[in-house]
This record gives structure tokens, C-alpha cells and sequence, in this order.
């Protein structure tokens, strides 16, 4: 039987990290083997949570899948929101706004590993850490596909 559809529906409803944690944990997957077999972190690993995730407790997973991976310690960064806001940090008259919510904590952090692998799953997010500390951030999926 091709449960193809049903996993993409899943998916979609749950996330990625939900259904990947959810089927290690029933030991339904091969999931943690094939993460744990993944190439070792190369440097720390710092997580930003957008604030979506936040909200709904998602960010949680993400850090214990991040563990999975060999010699990983992965650090949550202690931020509100991002600054972004969505579409909010693109409006010219946001700007300023924007940056000063990002510089109490979120740019900070990033500055101060600069050998940190960056992981965060919202765009604006990203773009956010590119444009105010010049660092290339990473959604957790890109980054497991990176060290399989």
C-alpha cells in the first residue's frame, strides 16, 4: 500500500520535527538511526525559535532532534520575536523598529559564536540574522540533509 499521500498530510498538519519525534518515540521509524549516523556536528549549534513555533511549544522538538545529532549540544537563543514580524522588519518605516528588537538579544547571540551553525526555521528569521549580523542561518531540515 502506498502511504505516500498520508504521510504528506501528516506532514502538513504536524511539521516535520513533530512526526520525525513522534515516530522515533513509537518506534515506528528508523528515524534516530538514520540521524544518529548523520556526519558529527561541526560546530556548536544555536537555535533560534520563530515566534510561531514559540507559541504553539514547537521549539522543544526541534532542540531534541537537533541532540540526536553526534556531538551536538545544541543552545537556544533567548529571544522574543526577531524583530521581522512576518512582513513587519520589510516596511521601510519598520526599519528601525525592527533592528532594535533584533539587538536585544537575537544579533548579540549570533555575533558571539561566529563559529556557530545557525538554525532557524522562519524566513523572515533568516533573513533577519543575514541582514543585521551577516550569517547565514539554516532551516533544521536543510542542516540534517547538510550532515546526511
Amino acid at each position: 500500500m502506498n502511504h505516500r499521500p498520508v504521510l504528506k498530510i501528516v506532514v502538513a498538519s504536524f511539521g516535520l520535527i513533530a512526526v520525525t519525534l513522534s515516530a522515533i518515540q513509537c518506534g515506528t521509524s528508523h528515524s534516530e538511526e538514520q540521524v544518529q549516523k548523520r556526519a558529527q556536528s561541526p560546530a556548536p549549534i544555536l537555535l533560534h525559535g520563530h515566534c510561531h513555533q514559540k507559541a504553539f511549544g514547537a521549539v522543544t522538538p526541534i532542540l531534541d532532534v537537533l541532540r540526536l545529532i553526534p556531538g551536538a549540544a545544541p543552545e537556544l537563543i533567548e529571544t522574543s520575536c526577531c524583530g521581522m514580524a512576518g512582513s513587519f522588519g520589510y516596511d521601510a518605516d519598520h526599519y528601525d523598529v525592527s533592528m532594535q528588537m533584533a539587538e536585544l538579544s537575537l544579533l548579540p547571540a549570533v555575533r558571539s559564536k561566529p563559529d556557530a551553525i545557525i538554525v532557524a526555521d522562519g524566513t523572515s528569521c533568516r533573513h533577519q540574522i543575514t541582514h543585521g549580523a551577516g550569517r547565514a542561518a539554516r532551516h533544521i531540515a536543510v542542516l540534517l540533509d547538510e550532515l546526511s
